[in-house]
């Protein structure tokens, strides 16, 4: 049996197990984590560069096929982001207010970073912001509440969603094809984790240099 609530937020570490156990439901609940994270700016901690790559590694065992889960997932971060653009567009300003019963999900230090990309980036940040957490959640939500045009945004959607998925989900199906990947996975996802928290732990040494200076 699957402890569901742990297996939800780390779902990357038992993915496995459900998708023997649920071989059908493991479709749902891969398309609902990565539209979550992207979608719901309440949820920018689930898994999701790890996830592409564990998911890509059991594609290599024959569950599924991986080229129509990467269709699957592609299709769900370009809805997850569409949904957040819209949400940012209409409720943006009011989530964000202080005092908002949502500020707790929506702190200021996420709006700040992605706030950052944007100004570093311009609208590319949409498809860099992809491959760091926190700001793939933040992008679209604050390109909504900048009024954005939406054709706009589609397009770097678009191009950001095929431009994250594919890489990481076939990079596990290829490594996951080998015994030695197989062997050293739990190393090799932590190793993932790491490298896609180092923008914005780069972010936050920046912004605290930033504020020591100003203080001097």
């Amino acid at each position: 049996m699957i402890d569901w609530i742990p297996c939800i937020l780390h779902l990357d570490q038992c993915l496995s197990t459900l998708a023997q156990d649920y071989p059908t439901w493991v479709w749902a609940v891969l398309f609902l984590v990565i539209f979550a994270e992207t979608g719901l700016v309440i949820f920018p901690f689930l898994p999701g560069d790890s996830l592409l790559f564990i998911t890509g590694t059991i594609a290599a065992t024959g569950a599924y096929s991986p080229h129509s889960m990467a269709a699957m997932l592609v299709f769900a971060a370009i809805a997850g982001d569409t949904v957040n653009y819209f949400i940012g567009k209409r409720l943006g300003h009011h989530l964000t207010t202080e005092g908002s019963k949502w500020a707790r999900f929506i702190k200021p230090q996420y709006i700040k970073q992605t706030e950052d990309y944007f100004e570093r980036y311009g609208m590319l940040a949409l498809i860099i912001g992809r491959f760091a957490p926190i700001i793939r959640t933040f992008a679209p939500f604050l390109a909504g509440i900048a009024h954005m045009r939406y054709i706009t945004f589609l397009r770097y959607n678009i191009i950001g969603a095929i431009a994250w998925v594919v890489p990481f989900l076939y990079a596990g199906y290829f490594f996951g094809q080998i015994p030695l990947i197989q062997q050293n996975l739990k190393w090799i996802m932590m190793a993932i984790i790491i490298i896609s928290l180092l923008p914005i732990a780069f972010q936050v040494l920046k912004a605290a240099r930033n504020t020591v200076k100003t203080q001097n």
